[in-house]
């Protein structure tokens, strides 16, 4: 019986985390900050930032970044009490400002990893970060979300598709409508 409950609990800490990890992932990494890092990316003020991040001492690249990602977490779990307590419009306001913060933090992660990698604790946190992630995304609740995801994404392409094809291809039946309303509008404004 108590072993049974242990691995319930397991179980469903698995899929907190899982779930978690997707949305982060699919929804805001790739939705909303990856296409906002790679605008930042391409910016010429950044490449004159980068050239300088180069000679920059890797104390103070750590400080800054610690300080970044310190503003990006306490955003989002600020913006997580708001969403709990009622303040869904606020606490999304918030969580969606943090994300251009959150893109030049991981800017600044990629451009100065290497500095950062040469403190040995900071090292063996992101090691064990990223062991995590691959233990997340080797479990099997993982990999049948993601193929579910999947399998969603397509549909909704193929419907979109199809939706687009039957209301604004060529001369579909709604675009002939809204011609002939148009242009009857326009000829009885016309009198």
């Amino acid at each position: 019986m108590l072993t049974t409950l242990k691995n319930k609990l397991i179980l469903l800490l698995q899929l907190i985390l899982v779930l978690i990890y997707i949305i982060f992932e699919e929804l805001i990494w790739e939705g909303i900050a990856k296409p906002i890092y790679e605008a930042i990316h391409g910016l010429k003020i950044l490449q004159a930032i980068e050239a300088k991040l180069e000679h920059a001492n890797p104390s103070f690249i750590l400080v800054l970044f610690i300080i970044l990602l310190t503003i990006v977490e306490a955003f989002g779990i600020y913006a997580g009490i708001l969403f709990v307590s009622g303040q869904v419009v606020l606490g999304l306001t918030l969580y969606i400002s943090k994300i251009p913060i959150a893109a030049f933090t991981f800017w600044l992660f990629r451009v100065t990893e290497d500095k950062l990698m040469q403190f040995g604790w900071f090292k063996w946190m992101y090691d064990q970060i990223m062991k995590a992630i691959d233990w997340l995304k080797a479990c099997e609740m993982y990999i049948k979300m993601m193929e579910r995801l999947k399998q969603i994404k397509k549909s909704l392409k193929e419907g979109f598709k199809a939706f687009k094809e039957k209301y604004f291809a060529g001369e579909s039946p709604f675009i002939a409508k809204i011609k002939r309303l148009y242009n009857t509008v326009k000829g009885s404004l016309k009198k």
